[in-house]
């Protein structure tokens, strides 16, 4: 439902979050960097969709038309870059395509143009370099998200223009409780899987709906 309310973890961030949205006090770019199923994606859909809403609050009214419209992934003004020739890596010419020349043409109808860009550390040197220019100059309705597993890879230029927030590991307890109340596992083997899980909730499902990690753990 991509509502702050629902994501576990990191609370102190979400709340800084929260508070610059209502201050409208909001950057043209961000990187989110955490591990594999820590939540970038929930993370940046969450912000991305609050941003929009024409509510204006600290999270999604999930009744106005911008939060339908998202929900029904259909959103007008919310974009999501990816790998088109290369699957391995995001191309100069994936950025220029997809990102550089539409974030040159004004929103449709609501307050932004936003752009999330998945594995963007797998983005070539030419893509990075390629990104600059916009991120050194956007226009005042374009925002960035640069999701990613490591930021070692982003050149110092690229980091240095975004506001970089780190996912932290999610309590084990807290992933127990969310396995259960989610109903992906029952209290007796919730446990396991949040231990296996080191701070992921996305793995933590991962697992629990995994029948080889049952099979390997049962032998």
């Amino acid at each position: 439902m991509y509502i702050f309310e629902e994501i576990v973890g990191n609370e102190q961030m979400i709340h800084q979050i929260q508070k610059s949205i209502l201050k409208k006090h909001i950057s043209h770019a961000y990187i989110i960097h955490g591990e594999a199923g820590s939540g970038k994606k929930l993370l940046a859909n969450t912000i991305a969709k609050t941003l929009q809403c024409q509510k204006q609050q600290a999270t999604p009214c999930n009744a106005c038309s911008s939060c339908l419209t998202f929900d029904s992934k259909n959103h007008p003004d919310i974009f999501y870059i990816k790998a088109e020739k290369n699957k391995n890596s995001i191309s100069v010419e994936d950025i220029r395509q997809q990102l550089i020349k539409n974030m040159e043409i004004k929103q449709y109808k609501y307050p932004f143009k936003i752009f999330i860009i998945d594995k963007a550390d797998t983005m070539t040197i030419s893509a990075q370099n390629a990104l600059l220019k916009t991120l050194e100059e956007p226009p005042y309705y374009g925002i960035l998200f640069l999701l990613a597993n490591n930021v070692d890879r982003f050149l110092p230029t690229i980091l240095s223009r975004c506001v970089v927030i780190k996912l932290k590991p999610v309590a084990t307890n807290k992933i127990e409780q969310y396995l259960i109340e989610h109903h992906f596992a029952e209290k007796e083997n919730s446990s396991v899987f949040a231990e296996y899980a080191q701070g992921s909730i996305g793995k933590a499902i991962e697992i629990a709906s995994s029948e080889t990690f049952y099979e390997m753990r049962e032998d």
